[in-house]
């Protein structure tokens, strides 16, 4: 098996087609199906265009033997917010899929997903209520969007995420996605959360520890050293790689929603151009699992 975009797209295609595809009804069949709008969202975060106009020609022109229709963009548009619970399946079909779900190894970080600059566009935007002022201490600065909390294995594959508002506490995000998914936790022996100084706290420390778990985390000055804390370093490089593959080359800052849904399905759709990329790479037997070198031209 190769590693190039077309093999994933097809490999991909056939998995979803598989397990998910849609139900077939009586009556005229939908011209695209479930199957092919999961397998076109993942290519279009994979080869980064951020410009739906500019995705729907690049389909048309070099893709169409593959998928032979392609809505306008304003049917593209409305397809996508439409398949977030689809895409939220895929990702997890992927992860399953692989030996990494039953690491019982978890890291935990949130990095910031902008939603708008301006004050103006603060006060005329869908997302008012949603989302909110928070800071990003990689740039030093404030920004106005949300917060996406991912929960991951070392290689990379999402376990869980959320995208929340900046002013809500990471544990108690992290929390609630526990809470939602209880069983993600009892089924994992001797689980480790690696995370940040944020999730200081004792009563969250009793929380996963009451669900079977155990936290990592660096200590501060006053505290005695932590157990494994001499490993932490290098288990942060690599959240930090899972976040620099989100933003350098799957684009989440340019994700280019602008409701509720525009923002949720399009942060969705690189979480699930990620996983894909591991799982195929996994599949082929791949010597660098989170590589996406093969598929981003």
């Amino acid at each position: 098996m190769t590693n190039n975009l077309d093999a994933l797209l097809t490999a991909l295609y056939v998995k979803i087609d598989d397990e998910i595809g849609g139900t077939r009804w009586l009556g005229r069949p939908p011209q695209l199906t479930d199957s092919e709008l999961v397998t076109l969202a993942v290519a279009q975060a994979l080869l980064g265009f951020a410009s739906e106009s500019r995705w729907l020609r690049f389909v048309d022109s070099r893709l169409g033997a593959m998928f032979p229709y392609v809505p306008r963009q304003l049917g593209w548009n409305k397809l996508l917010r439409a398949a977030l619970p689809l895409v939220k399946k895929a990702i997890r079909l992927l992860a399953v899929d692989t030996d990494f779900w039953f690491d019982n190894h978890w890291i935990v970080d949130s990095t910031p997903v902008e939603c708008g600059r301006s004050r103006p566009t603060v006060k005329r935007s869908d997302m008012a209520g949603w989302a909110g002022y928070g800071y990003c201490a990689s740039h030093s600065r404030f920004f106005w969007g949300l917060r996406l909390l991912l929960v991951c294995t070392p290689t990379g594959m999402p376990v869980l995420w959320a995208l929340a508002n900046p002013k809500t506490d990471e544990r108690e995000v992290l929390s609630a996605m526990l809470d939602r998914e209880p069983h993600l936790a009892a089924d994992q022996p001797g689980l480790l959360v690696i995370a940040d100084k944020g999730f200081v706290s004792k009563e969250f420390e009793a929380d996963l520890a009451f669900r079977g778990a155990e936290l990592l985390r660096p200590s501060f000055k006053r505290e005695k050293k932590r157990k494994g804390e001499s490993l932490l370093k290098s288990v942060r490089q690599l959240i930090e790689s899972v976040n620099d593959t989100l933003k350098g080359q799957l684009d989440l800052e340019q994700h280019g929603g602008r409701t509720f849904e525009g923002v949720a399905v399009r942060v969705a759709q690189r979480i699930l151009a990620m996983a894909a990329a591991i799982w195929h790479n996994h599949k082929t037997r791949q010597p660098v699992i989170r590589s996406l070198i093969a598929y981003d031209h």
